[in-house]
């Protein structure tokens, strides 16, 4: 077998058709017959082979036939043949080097759930040979005898392939490996795949000794209960073991099907046994003001502790903390200022933000609309005073009817008229404007984009349709919303990160017909933190 082990090749089919499957769930509708739309198993029984300790675990709770079957109940008539080859293709590609047929070899004995952990970075504790992760990948089989003939079938291959094989038992199991893979069927239930035969052994210890299991962990019983929604899908991470984060000691993520798209839910939880109530019943006042074109958008109140409280949790050396730490840096280097002092310390009320692509290609524009507030006035004079530091000017600048306020500097530059003209002229570079809408204060990072705010009462995000439905499967009360417009900023997001392209290749069943993501949190309940994704999905426009 080829680098690609058979127990990464199966994971990564049933992965795959999951999110083949997300792309044409924008077809259904509540009354479908589907019995996907309430759930999958009712909860991974596989996890008996799984130690307390793994720092990821993936369980898939419904047949990949069954996802499949929706992107093909999804297409047109005249698509249903192109889905079925895409279908194919991937499979075929996955399995490469296998020897195995997914339709022929797996899918007459693969049952109702697929458990893919990472038991340990290190499962032989041998510092010798440098860090070992064990990989362990369980599946129930629907057909004992299938399955069976199936790993016989496996290993004639592999023995012709030139393999050397070992024979074991172990607490009267049967154990095949080789330098690769090892398998083992568990009575007439459960196909396990490792990475090592030491992993399959403690695999069947932890079934034994249950207090060595995952289902006995109160972390993960946690995260299981508290994740109401029907599942077909749930990944539990042992923060603790990725990243060494000691607030957040465990995540579990649960996916659901939507007629509208994908639901996420994640509990997290903490190492304090609090309850935090959520702030909002209804949206943020401050999104009219946010044009419905927006490609990305933020929305609560007190950004002040939100963002004390979000910074705290994100150790610095992960991906999402760098990801945003570089978004940061770059507005603070066009605005020349520090956000988390100069602006997120003084805004306690409502605000709301927004990045407006352009149309031309440009960097985009930026838009922050916060509520008035004592401490508001005394912030907004504060970044006054560090833009005259900075050499710019502080004055009044006609719009239309009404008046903004902007940061301008004036620079020379050479004209481009003919020799008898001045061969000089003076241009105002603008950094940034604000202006004074009733109860709230907008800024923005050009005059283009702060004339769109005040003219998005008329067509305002709060108002649109699609942000209307990204919002719909999110539950209330809650703490605002972060709202990504896929279409509108995918080229914006693609230059500013490149290592999106990657993502996005590596999911392209759900980013081909994305049409947006929304994030809310729903506050905290003894210890455990509450969150929702929706991944709206439909037909895009390419």
């Amino acid at each position: 077998m080829k680098l690609r082990s058979f127990f990464y090749a199966l994971a990564a089919v049933a992965i795959a058709l999951l999110l083949i499957a997300a792309g044409g769930f924008y077809w259904l509708t509540a009354q479908s017959p589907l019995t996907l739309l309430r759930g999958g198993m009712a909860a991974p029984s596989a996890a008996i082979f799984v130690p307390k300790q793994a720092p990821v675990v993936l369980s898939l709770l419904a047949n990949p036939d069954r996802l499949e079957a929706f992107r093909l109940l999804a297409a047109a008539p005249g698509e249903r043949r192109r889905s079925h080859s895409e279908l194919r293709q991937i499979k075929e590609s996955w399995l490469a080097g296998t020897g195995l047929e997914y339709r022929r070899d797996i899918q007459p004995w693969l049952g109702e759930e697929i458990t893919l952990a990472v038991t340990s970075w290190d499962f032989d504790r041998d510092k010798l040979n440098s860090q070992q992760p064990g990989y362990l990948l369980v599946t129930t089989t629907k057909n004992a005898q299938r399955s069976q003939e199936f790993l016989e079938l496996f290993w004639q291959q592999q023995a012709l392939a030139g393999a050397d094989l070992a024979f074991d038992s172990y607490q009267g199991v049967k154990l095949i490996s080789s330098s690769s893979v090892a398998t083992a069927a568990v009575g007439d239930r459960y196909i396990l795949f490792a990475n090592h035969p030491k992993v399959l052994r403690e695999a069947i210890n932890n079934v034994q000794a249950t207090d060595l299991n995952l289902t006995n962990d109160t972390s993960y019983r946690a995260a299981w209960e508290n994740l109401a929604q029907p599942k077909i899908g749930l990944a539990y991470l042992n923060l603790a073991a990725l990243s060494g984060n000691t607030q957040l000691k465990s995540l579990g993520i649960a996916l659901s099907l939507n007629s509208q798209g994908l639901l996420a839910e994640t509990a997290a939880m903490t190492d304090k046994a609090e309850s935090v109530t959520p702030s909002l019943n209804q949206p943020v006042g401050a999104l009219d003001y946010l044009p419905a074109s927006s490609g990305l958008a933020i929305a609560g109140s007190n950004l002040s502790q939100f963002w004390a409280e979000f910074s705290g949790t994100l150790p610095g050396n992960n991906a999402l903390a760098q990801l945003i730490a570089e978004s940061i840096t770059t507005w603070e280097s066009r605005l020349g200022i520090q956000l988390s002092q100069d602006i997120f310390s003084w805004v306690e009320g409502e605000y709301a933000l927004a990045l407006l692509p352009r149309a031309d290609g440009k960097a985009a524009d930026w838009v922050f609309v916060a509520e008035k507030s004592a401490a508001a006035e005394q912030g907004i004079v504060h970044l006054d005073a560090i833009a005259k530091q900075q050499g710019f000017s502080i004055g009044n600048l006609p719009l239309g009817e009404k008046e903004i306020i902007g940061w301008t500097k004036l620079k020379t530059a050479p004209t481009k008229t003919k020799k008898s003209q001045p061969p000089f002229e003076l241009n105002a570079q603008i950094s940034g404007v604000r202006a004074d809408v009733g109860k709230y204060e907008i800024f923005a990072t050009s005059v283009e984009a702060i004339n769109q705010a005040l003219q998005a009462p008329n067509n305002s995000l709060a108002d649109s349709g699609e942000f209307q439905q990204a919002i719909a499967p999110l539950s209330r009360p809650n703490d605002g919303y972060v709202y990504l417009n896929w279409p509108a900023s995918q080229a914006t997001l693609d230059r500013q990160f490149p290592v999106l392209s990657i993502i996005e290749l590596a999911g392209k069943p759900l980013f081909a017909n994305l049409r947006g993501l929304t994030l809310s949190s729903y506050g905290k309940e003894a210890g455990v933190q509450k969150a929702a994704v929706f991944f709206h999905l439909g037909m895009v426009k390419k």
